[in-house]
């Protein structure tokens, strides 16, 4: 799996290069500024690139930038954001597309190997990954009059996780519950957020939208 990796701090971004390719990834580029990154996504066509937010010269949303004009140059591109902080604004413009194959981790989250490494193989699969933590104050700023409020404290939990990328099979084990169940779930919550029968992944994808716009 051909990677970029863009990140400006030169000790992360070769710590990046080697935790992947410990894992067989293949990193096909590692720069350190948005404009290096479009050249580089440009010019080697990667299977997924993982993207630092703030990057030079604002250090500001530089990354983020790059990315969003990258997905609209080549639509699902898979796209994985590492950030310093929770930005709300940063996961939904991400999203907004609706295409899928994105990702926003925190930086602190690379420590976790594991967790990233399935981030990676998650997003570049054309799932959807947002970090527990971006979740859960998410979870806090959602408005009562939104439809997410629809949603019972169980289904809000299965979609939680949904958010997070796992699978059901994956929320059925978190949850101590049958993958059954879980179907039944998510079919609520699709119903809910009035969202049409259509591709399941892509309802997924909408869902975690609507989940973002709280």
């Amino acid at each position: 799996m051909r990677v970029v990796i863009a990140e400006d701090l030169a000790l992360l971004r070769d710590g990046l290069t080697r935790l992947l390719e410990a894992y067989e990834f293949e990193v096909v580029a590692a720069v350190d500024d948005a404009e290096k990154l479009i050249e580089a996504l440009r010019t080697y066509e990667p299977d997924i690139a993982v993207v630092d937010v703030r990057m030079p010269p604002t250090f500001t949303d530089e990354g983020l930038r790059a990315a969003i004009e990258a997905r609209a140059e080549r639509p699902g591109l898979p796209v994985l954001v590492l950030s310093q902080y929770v930005e709300q604004l940063y996961a939904r413009e991400l999203l907004s597309s609706g295409d899928g194959a994105v990702g926003y981790l925190l930086k602190d989250r690379v420590a976790d190997v594991v967790t990233f490494v399935e981030a990676v193989r998650t997003v570049a699969a054309g799932g959807t990954v947002l970090d527990p933590e971006v979740v859960a104050t998410l979870m806090a700023r959602a408005q009562p009059d939104s439809p997410i409020s629809r949603l019972t404290d169980r289904e809000r939990e299965v979609l939680e996780l949904m958010a997070q990328g796992r699978s059901n099979t994956a929320i059925a084990a978190a949850l101590f519950v049958t993958e059954k169940a879980i179907s039944k779930h998510t079919s609520n919550i699709f119903m809910k957020l009035d969202l049409p029968p259509d591709d399941d992944d892509n309802r997924r994808v909408l869902a975690v939208v609507a989940y973002l716009q709280g």
